[in-house]
């Protein structure tokens, strides 16, 4: 009866301990040449939704610099072009819908070519697009990513453990599961 026991707590820890982690999905348009990408410069995505605080928004920056730096990204500011533009976008919030194409910018922040998408509570969302064309290539979704209700040690490693999941699929690799427009 007590391996039974300890088969059944340690079956309930599997359980409880993947509810809990973080989920990281990346997209990415399996037709681009990802190494001929050197530089960035941030965007700012116009979604309509109320934005993040200041303060959180410099800690995702910093902490997807970082990580950048190491997939030999390097940033690029001023008037110099860039191979690609990022932005991120979050919500703290229960849910909000974003718009597929930005009118003012033409950035395409919908997975489906210009639908519209939704963002969950808490989950950071990354996106890399072409700067000549402003084509979306690049797409990684990080649950968890965000907790209002966290102290700041908590969510900054929260929110470094989230980037370093998501950067580990830049560049992509063959396992990761390519862009389909339409979706």
């Amino acid at each position: 009866m007590s391996k039974f026991f300890l088969f059944c707590v340690t079956f309930l820890a599997l359980i409880a301990s993947s509810a809990l982690g973080q989920d990281v999905n990346v997209r990415y348009d399996h037709d681009t040449d990802f190494s001929k990408f050197k530089t960035y410069k941030w965007v700012t995505l116009k979604n309509g939704a109320a934005s993040i605080d200041y303060l959180t928004d410099e800690q995702i920056k910093a902490a997807l610099e970082a990580a950048l730096a190491l997939k030999g990204l390097s940033k690029i500011d001023g008037d110099s072009s860039a191979d690609l533009f990022i932005g991120c976008q979050t919500t703290e919030k229960v849910e909000e819908q974003r718009p597929g194409i930005d009118p003012d910018t033409g950035f395409r922040t919908g997975l489906g070519g210009g639908s519209s998408w939704t963002i969950y509570k808490g989950q950071l969302v990354v996106d890399m697009y072409v700067a000549a064309n402003r084509k979306l290539i690049w797409r990684g979704v990080a649950s968890k990513a965000l907790d209002p209700k966290a102290d700041a040690k908590k969510r900054q490693k929260n929110l470094n453990k989230a980037l370093q999941k998501l950067i580990k699929h830049y560049p992509p690799l063959r396992d990761d599961v390519p862009f389909e427009p339409g979706l």
